[in-house]
């Protein structure tokens, strides 16, 4: 596996020598090619393996130096699997005498939460109906099918091919909410099932990288609205957030763009842009740089479907357009529902808050109707979510 330590027949740490230690001595190890973490008090050279991390390799960095057992336990819906992979990275444990908390981590809310947690998984509250995710998928299919055969039908007129451009940026709209169930593995047990319906909604469906987005929403749920870690308050410097952003900025000169009225241009470059410009180039960019083959051939099939659908309709020329328009609309349905969670909560640098506290500052709720649930993806239900 590779990990920077080895595993004998006791635990032991690169030179050899026995594997205790403080959190004094954990917390040197935080830079990129050398981070230590730990869960459930075990403490593990990742310095390697997250080259080799199927989450991506930043998401492990974020935690370097720190506890990282309730995202560890988070994130992996198999758990015994998982710590077959680790044994090769054990590289000792927390001397007796220091916390399972690091820092100021409050240890009794992390204990009550993890109490909770196991309670809730005894109940089942964690289990999934399967038919509800097929159904969701069904709808979906339909909707496009509707589309195109709303053009078979009625041809290509100005008002057909609006209420044509509505319905597909609802099926897409959808399919990102679908595919996001999927991406979490929180469906099926066998989790393979997850991998590859993923990949078939956002490649086939929504014409996008399963690794992609993992790698970013992995991120955001490690890190929520946290600066420099989590992606999705990453704005390029087109805008700032938060309450200790726009002061930092203020302080440093930093005029890139005049934020002050950013209220005005956030309509004309943020929904508008974000799916249709910045996320399609990403994508591209993210599976060619990293050779992610797989990905892009469904990315591609999502496309040549498109194309054999619409342009014998609309000609190569207005295909192009409908195609951006669609994207245009789902951009701002999009926008709206995943920051209207998290944007008017605390965004701020690493605080290194327990698991528990950094979730709850940084999301909060939507109203609650089976609209909202629908039109959400039931992603108005944040804090349960996160």
């Amino acid at each position: 596996m590779g990990g920077g330590g080895q595993q004998t027949d006791r635990i032991a740490d690169t030179n050899g020598r026995f594997g205790t230690y403080t959190w004094e001595e954990v917390q040197k190890h935080t830079k990129s090619g050398d981070q230590w973490i730990v869960v459930e008090r075990k403490v593990y050279n990742v310095s390697q393996w997250v080259k080799r991390h199927p989450g991506g390799l930043r998401i492990i960095g974020h935690y370097a130096g720190e506890d990282a057992t309730d995202a560890f336990n988070a994130f992996h819906p198999n758990l015994q699997l998982v710590r077959k992979y680790m044994k090769p990275l054990l590289i000792g444990e927390l001397e007796a005498s220091e916390p399972s908390q690091d820092r100021q981590k409050n240890g009794a809310l992390v204990e009550d939460f993890r109490a909770l947690r196991e309670r809730l998984e005894a109940e089942g509250c964690f289990k999934t109906q399967p038919l509800f995710f097929i159904l969701h998928l069904g709808h979906i299919l339909l909707l496009e099918a509707i589309a195109l055969m709303m053009v078979w039908y009625f041809g290509t007129g100005w008002i057909n091919t609006a209420i044509v451009a509505v319905i597909l940026a609802t099926a897409q709209s959808q399919a990102g909410w679908l595919q996001h169930d999927f991406g979490h593995l929180s469906v099926f047990k066998n989790s393979r099932w997850d991998h590859l319906l993923h990949k078939f909604v956002i490649g086939y469906l929504k014409g996008a990288s399963a690794c992609w987005w993992n790698h970013r929403h992995f991120q955001h749920h490690a890190k929520p609205n946290i600066l420099k870690k989590d992606p999705d308050v990453n704005l390029l410097n087109a805008f700032v957030v938060g309450k200790v952003q726009p002061v930092e900025y203020g302080i440093k000169k930093i005029k890139n763009l005049p934020y002050n009225h950013q209220h005005k241009y956030f309509f004309f470059i943020g929904p508008p842009l974000l799916i249709p410009v910045y996320f399609q180039f990403q994508i591209f960019h993210n599976m060619i740089a990293h050779g992610l083959w797989v990905d892009l051939v469904w990315c591609i099939s999502y496309y040549v479907r498109y194309f054999l659908c619409y342009t014998q309709f609309y000609g190569v020329l207005w295909a192009v357009l409908l195609f951006n328009i669609v994207r245009f609309m789902e951009s701002h349905w999009f926008v709206w529902v995943t920051q209207m969670s998290h944007i008017p909560m605390d965004i701020d640098y690493e605080k290194h808050q327990d698991w528990l506290s950094m979730q709850l500052v940084a999301t909060c709720n939507i109203e609650q109707s089976y609209f909202n649930d629908w039109f959400s993806g039931h992603l108005n239900f944040q804090i349960e979510h996160q």
